[in-house]
């Protein structure tokens, strides 16, 4: 008689081989440098021969891949292991307030393809989801397409959304500079090849951040911080020990709406004197006296929107333009560091990466962002809090969309692996 709870033999065997294989595969993609079979038998504590196995079928799968032979070694070479680039992608899909697009990512991190669309009138406020979502399945199939003509194959998609995102249902609740809500998004990006879900753009732009081997194959590795990303909207990504911190719902991070200013500018949430309003794009170019708009042009390779062109070129110029400019970012910075005093005192970080059009910015903001941590953070005499561009400021939520579905697989290659053997069994 079967023991409740306990489980079947096979079962519990099948069980124990999903555990064992993601344990090797996490072992492989995690390595500060490519392990042989033997090293990853010594970091997982699992026998040579059930290594053996096991990394054959992380090879066979093409999720695996193995290096010449080391030479100069005596006796049986050792075959060093790593991740087998340009076999598997996943996808990022992105909406943004004044762009879409997807990037491919391989199982090294490379991007192996991408599209971006960010001609005018393609998305923004109180634009037709089905007709942007409708754009972005489009440019979504182009990169399929491509990636499958070299040979590769599609493990899945995450698309980022500006909003509150319900990911297990599927559902965006609202995305107020977008215009959107009570939305379901994926059946409106038409028929992909591969499982699509949703999440929060600030939240996989911060995901982006994390070095892409430890990321790839554990968290809980001690690395840290906050990831602001800014743009006409401010989103923050809280990662705590390699993981992100996502709250009871998983809308944790919005400090875009964040009230600095109880009587300042009505923000489009609905509330008066969020952070947005007084620290995002719209407001430095408010600032500047820019109510709408710069003419498009072609964004640049880190990912900046063009029309932050303006205060870039301002602050470079010298006299009267250049002073306001200056001011104009100071008063941004203190906006943005007396909201992020708050989140350091509750949550006791010490690192602040600055994304979006805030990373070319990082320096200009500084002080007086620093300042305000410094008087309103209560451990600031004994713990100073490091504020440093984002190492990935190029469009990070299509870069941390892919990331997150690689880093499924990753941690979980026997689903993966079997779906391989279900498109190879006939009907």
């Amino acid at each position: 008689m079967e023991l409740p709870g306990v489980g079947t033999p096979k079962a519990r065997q099948a069980s124990l081989r999903e555990h064992n294989l993601a344990l090797v595969a996490r072992s492989v993609f995690g390595a500060a440098e490519p392990p042989s079979r033997a090293a990853v038998a010594a970091a997982t504590g699992l026998t040579r021969a059930t290594v053996g196995s096991l990394v054959d079928q992380l090879v066979a799968g093409r999720v695996v891949a193995e290096l010449a032979p080391s030479p100069g070694q005596v006796g049986r070479p050792a075959v060093p292991l790593v991740p087998a680039p340009r076999t598997v992608v996943a996808l990022g899909l992105e909406v943004n307030v004044d762009y879409v697009g997807v990037r491919a990512l391989d199982l090294t991190g490379a991007t192996v393809a991408e599209r971006l669309d960010d001609s005018r009138g393609v998305t923004g406020a109180g634009s037709d989801p089905v007709r942007v979502l409708a754009r972005v399945g489009d440019l979504a199939r182009e990169v399929v397409a491509e990636v499958r003509a070299d040979g590769m194959r599609l493990a899945g998609a995450r698309l980022a959304l500006p909003g509150l995102v319900d990911a297990r249902a599927g559902f965006l609740q609202v995305a107020p500079n977008l215009g959107w809500e009570s939305l379901a998004p994926v059946p409106l990006l038409g028929p992909l090849p591969a499982r699509v879900e949703i999440a929060n753009e600030a939240n996989l732009a911060g995901l982006a951040q994390l070095p892409f081997g430890q990321f790839a194959a554990s968290g809980h590795d001690g690395t840290t911080f906050v990831h602001v990303s800014g743009d006409v909207g401010i989103g923050a990504a809280i990662v705590l020990d390699g993981e992100l911190y996502l709250g009871r719902h998983g809308w944790a991070g919005e400090i875009g709406h964040v009230v600095v200013d109880p009587a300042g500018p009505r923000c489009r949430c609905g509330a008066t004197g969020c952070l947005e309003q007084l620290a995002g794009k719209d407001a430095l170019l408010r600032g500047l006296g820019l109510d709408t708009p710069a003419p498009r042009a072609p964004r640049s390779d880190d990912g900046a929107s063009d029309g932050l062109a303006p205060v870039l070129e301002a602050l470079a110029a010298g006299g009267e333009a250049g002073d306001r400019a200056r001011d104009v970012v100071a008063r941004a910075g203190k906006a943005l560091g007396t909201a992020l005093s708050t989140l350091v005192n509750l949550l006791d970080l010490d690192t602040v990466l600055l994304g979006g059009v805030y990373a070319p910015l990082t320096e200009d903001l500084r002080p007086s962002l620093e300042a305000e941590l410094r008087t309103r953070v209560l451990a600031s005499p004994w713990e100073r809090i490091a504020v440093r561009p984002a190492p990935v400021a190029g469009y990070a939520a299509l870069t941390g969309g892919a990331r997150a579905v690689l880093r499924d697989l990753v941690q979980g290659p026997s689903d993966y692996l079997e779906s391989l053997e279900t498109t190879r069994t006939p009907e």
